[in-house]
């Protein structure tokens, strides 16, 4: 390798400026001009192999963003019978029948980050419920400048074995780095041992305060839990439920959550006890949020999914082929009973 190459090699190492630099030339010389690598590798003075690393490096950062603008026209038979049945805009993710669940959620969750990506404006106020989903979308979020955003933690995280910093704060951490947004955390436990605590809480200043955040939220960014999945629910998995309570929901015919919020396939939920302790927006105040985006993977999901559907808890879904398809067979066994 040359004394150039060498300097140029090294440049990646230097400092992150110089190595934007040089990301931003490689992807206009590629994707704007329409240059091959080879040429760009020629120019730079450059392996082809760092030329590869240096495009990867301009999407990962945000210098260059590739994104497919979504329609507000349904694209298959399947998006079609959803969206008329359900009264939502429906987003399904293709792909073969024999991909693994780990594989399913990545490649949904990378189509949700595009498309919330897009959803985003200035003075946004975005309501984020964390769990295993929402976490693995936030990690292909790219960038975007848009200024005056909020983001609001939609249900608490706490338990007897963890504060739930780790898992909330780091995701709303790495959401609000791709919009320099600013925090509104929600200090409380996921559940509250009794409903006369969490009514004594809400009563509370600082909870009143992030409460009042809530319902100024313009976007709600969700998933929904399944007390049994391929890769269980955070909440039904981390402690924050014993199992005599699990054992009950099961019981009470509880399939999921939305927002720790439990639900049957029916949509009800008004009536389940532990309700009354949970701390996510109940589906009539996730309701009052204008924009309600709610991201699903993995057909053992289809129970809860349905659930959330029937409660009208969204207005925009992205779920996969095999979950979609579930869900809609689902469904018509429910119409005809």
């Amino acid at each position: 390798m040359s004394k150039d190459s060498d300097l140029a090699e090294n440049q990646l190492t230097d400092s992150a400026s110089s190595k934007d630099e040089l990301a931003r030339s490689a992807a206009l010389a590629y994707y704007v001009q329409g240059q091959t690598m080879e040429a760009i590798r020629r120019r730079m003075g450059v392996s082809r192999s760092t030329v590869s690393r240096l495009l990867s490096y301009a999407r990962k950062q945000g210098i260059v963003t590739i994104s497919v603008q979504p329609s507000n026209m349904p694209h298959t038979r399947l998006e079609r019978q959803l969206q008329d049945r359900f009264g939502i805009k429906v987003h399904i993710v293709e792909m073969p029948a024999d991909t693994t669940h780990h594989r399913v959620l990545e490649n949904v969750s990378k189509i949700a980050a595009q498309i919330l990506g897009q959803m985003i404006h200035d003075g946004e106020v975005i309501g984020i419920a964390w769990g295993n989903t929402t976490t693995e979308m936030a990690a292909y979020i790219t960038p975007k400048d848009v200024e005056n955003v909020t983001l609001v933690q939609l249900n608490g995280a706490a338990s007897t074995e963890t504060s739930g910093i780790a898992h909330a704060g780091g995701l709303l951490a790495q959401i609000a780095g791709k919009f320099k947004a600013n925090i509104v955390q929600f200090p409380v436990p996921t559940f509250f041992d009794n409903p006369e605590t969490k009514e004594a809480v809400w009563r509370e200043g600082a909870v009143r305060r992030v409460l009042n955040w809530q319902e100024k939220c313009t976007l709600a960014v969700f998933s929904v839990g399944a007390l049994l999945a391929e890769i269980p629910s955070h909440v039904y998995a981390a402690g924050y439920l014993s199992r005599s309570e699990l054992n009950k929901l099961a019981l009470n015919k509880v399939v999921g959550d939305v927002c720790t919020v439990l639900l049957r396939p029916d949509g009800s939920w008004k009536d389940i006890s532990l309700n009354r302790r949970a701390t996510g927006p109940t589906p009539d105040q996730l309701r009052n949020i204008p924009r309600r985006l709610c991201v699903v993977a993995g057909k053992a999901k289809a129970q809860s999914l349905l659930g959330a559907l029937n409660a009208k808890v969204m207005t925009d879904l992205i779920c996969d082929k095999a979950l979609a398809e579930r869900v809609w067979q689902l469904a018509k066994s429910q119409d005809s009973k």
